[in-house]
């Protein structure tokens, strides 16, 4: 089962949910949401408030109630826009219409399967934010791009991970925060995978793809960039991909470049640093 949501004046808010077989006693509805002007920390805040109501409602029908709290949070969006005396709009860069020949898949449209339900289901208070590792940054034509990296096992450190380093001004600021993760569930031999473009159109399949190819787990990638202004075209999916690898790399995620990769090589697993 699916149902669209319509925003008018902010755009069109697309929100599908899906109702597993287990629906509502033993596994909650597991849902996909496509706005072009839905990022960060406003994307973050309405994932928080359906997390919360399935928390509160455990094992009810609640799906009159989120399709409610989703028009709330689009009124209140709306209000809050008409108050700061015109619609925010996202801040997106030119170089979405700007098309190149690279063969790579498209996750635009990425389908969250069943085991996305693990996003409701996992809320140990005592859980602590995975550590974050900063990269260098690249910077091109006056657009500087940055990666950030963090070990993850659940969907929820990913989010805490997200909620993390937007407390940091400068990240928040940035126009994209493009991010990828890979988490290997060990009793379904099967990864959990999901990404995010955040306005960059492609560019979070990419970085999705750049992962599996390169065979990591357990891990969450983000690339932050500030546009300077200036199109980039296909350069800017080059530079993004180069600082996730080169993070991986310095973490001991994989230590094979370009060239081994191309190859075909099997990469290593996650290696811990020997303390001396």
């Amino acid at each position: 089962m699916a149902g669209i949501i319509n925003a008018e004046n902010e755009g069109d808010l697309q929100a599908q949910i899906i109702l597993p077989p287990g629906y509502p006693s033993t596994a909650p509805p597991i849902y996909q949401i496509n706005a072009a002007w839905l990022r960060g920390p406003e994307r973050a805040k309405l994932a928080n408030s359906l997390e919360d109501l399935y928390v509160e409602h455990a094992g009810e029908s609640i799906l009159y109630l989120w399709v409610e709290k989703v028009r709330e949070f689009l009124v209140e969006k709306s209000q809050s826009s008409e108050t700061a005396g015109q619609p925010e709009n996202v801040t997106l860069t030119a170089e979405e219409e700007v098309n190149d020949d690279e063969d790579a898949p498209d996750f635009r449209t990425f389908k969250l399967n069943t085991e996305s339900a693990y996003f409701f289901m996992d809320h140990a208070n005592d859980e602590e934010v995975p550590p974050i590792k900063h990269g260098n940054t690249i910077t091109d034509r006056r657009s500087t791009f940055q990666p950030h990296l963090a070990p993850v096992v659940t969907p929820r450190q990913v989010k805490m991970v997200l909620e993390k380093l937007y407390e940091n001004k400068k990240i928040a600021s940035a126009t994209h925060n493009i991010y990828a993760y890979r988490i290997y569930c060990e009793d379904k031999h099967s990864f959990l995978q999901d990404c995010e473009d955040d306005g960059e159109t492609a560019a979070g399949g990419r970085l999705l793809h750049l992962l599996q190819i390169l065979d990591v787990r357990n891990v969450m990638v983000v690339v932050s960039r500030w546009y300077g202004g200036i199109l980039l075209g296909p350069d800017r999916f080059k530079h993004i991909n180069n600082c996730a690898r080169s993070i991986l790399v310095e973490e001991g995620y994989t230590a094979f470049t370009d060239e081994a990769t191309k190859s075909g090589a099997k990469t290593k697993r996650p290696k811990h640093k020997k303390t001396k």
